[in-house]
């Protein structure tokens, strides 16, 4: 654990660059929903690396001045696959000038194929998306399950090179515990990277994490670096 442990998010970045992780056209997850449990500081460590030609696989893309959007902003992502980009208007100019490339997905079917990927999973099928362009150039068959005949689509699992996590806390063994929204894409994107680094809020004393709390076990993570989150709020809505 003591080696997983580093000081700051460049240095975490650089411990996967010495790996061999960290370089261009490498295939990024990157947790969050919206800008709730986003791994801040290792985005911000990623841009600085200067690395270029990235697919990232996210739920969305941050808004313009935050999360993802400063790696759109510095032209750093080739491609986004992704469920939902409505916040950040340079993701839509690029995505309509023919800058970026989009596979989109619907949101449960993203997170099953994280899911997937982690789990050692090729693919599956599923009757979303059928009939709409999120079912192009994939294998569509007609089966009948429980009873009904109908078509599926089929999807693959997910497997990035790197995996960048945000959660609550860990303990001296590298076990993970998100709190509340912010664990959202978080656990799943944890086991399904070659290099997987958690941004946590603290580190605790191993024993500390009630057992069933434990959300990532620490044998899926490369790296931890602890950081003071901004926590931005992507929308404020507020009385007259």
């Amino acid at each position: 654990m003591l080696q997983k442990l580093l000081k700051t998010p460049a240095d975490a970045i650089a411990a996967a660059r010495a790996k061999g992780v960290v370089k261009d056209n490498i295939t990024v997850m990157v947790g969050g929903f919206g800008l709730c449990g986003i791994p801040e500081g290792l985005i911000l460590a990623l841009r600085d690396s200067g690395v270029k030609g990235l697919t990232c696989i996210s739920n969305n893309a941050g808004v313009d001045d935050w999360g993802l959007g400063l790696l759109l902003k510095t032209r750093q992502i080739k491609k986004m696959v992704s469920s939902y980009v409505g916040e950040n208007a340079e993701f839509e100019r690029q995505y309509l000038a023919g800058e970026l490339e989009v596979e989109f997905n619907p949101q449960g079917t993203l997170a099953e194929r994280i899911r997937a990927g982690g789990a050692g999973i090729p693919g599956f099928y599923t009757a979303t998306g059928v009939g709409t362009i999120v079912a192009n150039n994939k294998p569509v068959q007609k089966m009948t399950f429980k009873g009904r005949e109908r078509e599926y689509v089929m999807e693959s699992g997910l497997w990035a090179d790197l995996a960048l996590v945000k959660a609550w806390r860990a303990d001296s063994f590298g076990n993970l515990q998100y709190r509340k929204t912010a664990r959202n894409f978080n656990p799943e994107m944890a086991t399904a990277a070659t290099f997987v680094i958690a941004e946590v809020e603290e580190v605790v004393e191993k024993g500390t994490i009630d057992p069933d709390q434990v959300h990532t076990p620490g044998n899926y993570i490369d790296a931890i670096v602890v950081t003071k989150p901004e926590k931005r709020i992507e929308q404020r809505t507020i009385r007259a």
